[in-house]
């Protein structure tokens, strides 16, 4: 798979402010105010920078964080993890292996089966309602 490698400007014209912010910015929104935080439906979520498939929606779960959280990706390929040192505190950051934008952190307070909570920035996602194949 070829990496999307784009400049600030190009991100631009294809994202919102708010997910140029997050996506290529490392922001995060305000917990509670995403879209897809209280979420229903059956699908995959895609990275809303490049498309790329991230997470099925059988693996949402509501953890009250605030944010969309997943207990696994769709495919581990799909993500990349990386530390993250910012804001006084040791996290492992979650970005999308094909275009580096961010999507969110993991954590180690999630559901069975795999006792991971991937909680992501719904202004990182774009949700498209048909089933993986």
């Amino acid at each position: 798979m070829t990496k999307i490698n784009k400049s600030d400007d190009e991100w631009r014209k294809d994202l919102t402010p708010e997910q140029f912010h997050i996506l290529r910015e490392k922001g995060t929104e305000r917990a509670f105010t995403g879209p897809y935080n209280d979420f229903k439906g059956d699908g995959v979520f895609k990275c809303a920078g490049c498309g790329q498939t991230l997470f099925d929606a059988t693996t949402k779960y509501n953890s009250r964080s605030g944010w969309p959280s997943f207990f696994a990706p769709a495919d581990p390929a799909a993500i990349d993890e990386h530390t993250d040192r910012s804001h006084g505190m040791e996290r492992t950051e979650v970005t999308c292996a094909n275009c580096g934008g961010h999507l969110g952190h993991l954590f180690p307070d999630g559901p069975a089966p795999t006792g991971q909570r991937y909680c992501i920035n719904s202004a990182s996602l774009a949700f498209d309602g048909k089933k993986k194949p």
